[in-house]
């Protein structure tokens, strides 16, 4: 199954969520924020890089596959559009059953107009710069990527066309405006614009009719980082890019309801081809805006706030050091409160008996406690040493500043390499210990993100062990010295040996059940499309080994077919929190082996970045991870079937059985452990 398809399959179920009555009102409008955003990277990324393929082969074969599933992956998400379209409509009229209205500026009452003609004057207009369209200009260089315009045509004595950025980025996108009717009503800064048109260009421009629409451009994401090998990184990186934001366009969203004349002329102007994707929708875009869509006090119309486990481990001790020394811990966001994570390095930075500090970095929060506590480490004269992915796709400016900020500050920065991406989730902590040299280590499967740790759900485990503690120095070692020779024992690391030892935990798996021993699989990923894994796990299913599979996003294998995988079972999980851990259970004779993981099981993850996984060594722990999983594969409240069809059904719910809402779940499960341990 083409993985660009089964993404697309993905976001439909995030659009299910939007149009699931069960889902509080405000939560359903904030899923179409979450399609619309997942959507855009869909079109920079994954069709950028099929057009590329088609461009490419389109010389010698117009119908090569490229070309082929390029059109299908376009004419897919248009129908997906529509139903997007129809989802926003159905709420619009939900919102207003509920006395809170969406107006645009024709609804808009006399008295709701002249004060938006007032908001325009007194907190817009000075942030509007139209751009007037002649043949001097060229729009492919001047549109910015994902920005909404709106695109005006004046007729009459003049006739032109102007584009009119819409400046969401300063002003919020959901303007409320006043009604004496005791209803709440909401007007989108793009309606305010259009009742501001005449105070943009009248006395500048003679028409007789002005009109405007909303479009938006996505460019392809893809740089190139081949040049110069005498270039510092940061430099290569920051050409880079610039060269995305010169970016050839990829789709071109517009309004159905902008006359055909207009949309070919635009096209023209943009240079769009029949491989790229034109497509109309509604009066409306930038979806992702309704991430931020206002509370409006109604508590009904959002989900409760479930409050924060504590870790009891964490809590009784007098510092991170003295907990993690007595066992290991295991965290689970965002049940779990990512602070304990933060003091974790916050303490370090100051304790005398720390010597050092290394850290991977790939995402971070935009004021990150991550980055001070490393940076008042290095004050405090610990040695602190941070390996900053510069190509995280989308925070690649972000991290180039972080890394220009702990420099400045006595950081010793590392890149790694160009051809690598580093993913893991590591952090070393040292501590001088009487005569001895005590490591701490953190592997997790999320990022040291404060904002996502929130609401996205990851596994962190915090340990002293000294093999693997060991082995977590090593990688780091790696990443400073590549030419280095390290072996693994506990931790699957990529490229080195990840793919090899999951090969043989699956062919083990396959042995024992040809020898009639008890043999299953269970595996949590975001993303399972690397080939050779898939092709194992069918062999396992041929020979009767039981494979339970949760996948949050795309999902190449194809799951219950007969002959073929008839005991391979597949579901996806979709709820409040995004589901984002990495987890292998394999049954081993009932002595099972538990992995948890920064890797997806993509061919990228497993041979082209750095990635790190680790064995479960304490009992207690493994249980707990294995009874997540247990919880998560009951699901019947939120769960979809993975099947060849890409239907999306849900998990069918016998009403005589017990509903299981996993999340919810397992956090009642969390906070019974946590109580248990304070009795």
């Amino acid at each position: 199954m083409p993985k660009e398809l089964s993404w697309l399959s993905f976001n439909a179920r995030v659009l299910q969520e939007a149009s699931d009555p069960s889902v509080p009102l405000i939560e359903r409008i904030r899923f179409l924020g979450i399609y619309s955003s997942n959507q855009d990277e869909f079109f920079k990324v994954r069709v950028a890089d099929l057009k590329r393929q088609a461009i490419i082969k389109s010389n010698k074969d117009l119908n090569s596959d490229p070309a082929v599933l390029l059109r299908l992956v376009q004419k897919t998400a248009s129908s997906y559009q529509k139903i997007l379209n129809n989802i926003f409509l159905q709420l619009k009229q939900e919102l207003k059953e509920n006395h809170i209205e969406l107006k645009n500026e024709v609804e808009a009452t006399a008295e709701q107009r002249d004060y938006l003609r007032k908001y325009f004057k007194h907190h817009v207009l000075q942030y509007v710069n139209p751009v007037i369209i002649n043949e001097q200009i060229d729009l492919v260089s001047f549109l910015k990527d994902q920005y909404t315009y709106l695109l005006v045509r004046m007729t009459g004595k003049t006739k032109c066309h102007a584009l009119i950025e819409i400046p969401s980025d300063i002003i919020p996108r959901f303007i409320r405006t006043p009604s004496d009717d005791g209803k709440i009503t909401l007007m989108f800064l793009d309606d305010v614009l259009r009742i501001g048109l005449d105070d943009i260009f009248a006395g500048l421009f003679e028409y007789d009719h002005i009109e405007a629409y909303s479009i938006k451009m996505n460019r392809d994401a893809e740089y190139d980082l081949q040049g110069n090998v005498d270039k510092s990184v940061l430099e290569s990186m920051s050409e880079s890019l610039k060269q995305r934001l010169n970016a050839m366009p990829v789709r071109f969203a517009y309004d159905k309801d902008m006359p055909e004349d207009m949309v070919a002329f635009i096209a023209s102007k943009l240079k769009m081809t029949e491989i790229d994707s034109l497509m109309p929708g509604n009066r409306y875009h930038n979806f992702k805006d309704f991430l931020s869509f206002p509370s409006l006090g109604n508590d009904a119309f959002e989900n409760p706030t479930l409050p924060l486990v504590r870790s009891y481990d964490f809590d009784q001790a007098k510092n991170p050091f003295e907990a993690i020394a007595k066992q290991d811990i295991l965290l689970y966001y965002p049940y779990y409160s990512f602070s304990y994570f933060t003091e974790f390095l916050r303490v370090a930075s100051y304790d005398p008996k720390v010597t050092s500090i290394k850290i991977n970095i790939y995402r971070v929060a935009q004021h990150s406690r991550v980055i001070d506590s490393l940076i008042d480490a290095a004050n405090n004269g610990k040695s602190v040493c941070v390996v900053v992915e510069l190509k995280a796709r989308f925070d690649e400016a972000n991290n180039i500043k972080w890394a220009s900020r702990l420099t400045e500050n006595g950081v010793k920065v590392l890149f790694g390499t160009r051809t690598l991406k580093i993913h893991s989730k590591l952090c070393l902590i040292t501590r001088k210990e009487g005569d001895e040299l005590v490591r701490y280590a953190h592997i997790g499967t999320g990022n040291f993100n404060e904002k996502t740790a929130k609401i996205y759900t990851d596994f962190a485990l915090f340990t002293v062990n000294k093999e693997i503690t060991k082995e977590v120095d090593s990688v780091f070692d790696c990443i400073e010295y590549p030419y280095a020779r390290h072996s693994f024992k506990h931790l699957l690391v990529s490229p080195i040996n990840a793919r090899k030892n999951i090969y043989a935990l699956i062919d083990r798996e396959i042995e024992n059940a040809k020898a009639n021993k008890e043999a299953y699989i269970h595996i949590k990923v975001n993303n399972l499309v690397d080939t050779p894994i898939i092709e194992r796990l069918y062999r396992a299913s041929e020979v009767g080994v039981k494979v339970r599979l949760i996948v949050r996003g795309m999902c190449s294998l194809k799951a219950g077919v007969e002959g073929l995988s008839e005991n391979i079972y597949a579901t996806s999980i979709l709820d409040r929190f995004l589901e984002h851990p990495r987890v292998m259970i394999f049954c081993n004779n009932h002595n099972e082996d538990v992995y948890i993981s920064s890797a997806d099981l993509m061919t990228r993850n497993l041979d082209y970045r750095i990635e790190v996984g680790t064995r479960i060594l304490d009992p207690v722990l493994k249980e707990r991870i294995i009874k997540i999983f247990d919880i998560q594969s009951n699901d019947n409240q939120k769960s979809r079937i993975l099947n060849d069809s890409q239907s999306n059904h849900y998990v069918p719910y016998d009403k005589n059985t017990k509903a299981t809402r996993a999340q919810i779940e397992i956090f009642n499960y969390l906070n019974e452990i946590e109580n248990n341990k304070a009795k």
